[in-house]
């Protein structure tokens, strides 16, 4: 996945999946590890999407530390 740098020093993937239009949970869940299997290693996502829920489930049972998704 091909990254960059921000104004902060920060690298971010240039390629992010959003989730703002999947309220349902297990659908949400479902959504971000296929995304995650992928290759996506940025999830766009917003408390105001109200689907925190299945944003987190899926990248505590992707496998892939949490340290390499932003």
């Amino acid at each position: 996945m091909e990254k960059m740098m921000l104004n902060n020093g920060v690298t971010m993937p240039v390629l992010g999946f959003g989730v703002f239009q999947i309220p349902d949970a297990k659908e949400c869940e479902r959504c971000v590890l296929e995304a995650i299997g992928t290759g996506y290693r940025l999830i766009d996502t917003a408390q105001a999407y109200y689907n925190e829920e299945g944003v987190g489930a899926a990248v505590s049972k992707c496998g892939v530390p949490r340290s390499e998704l932003f």
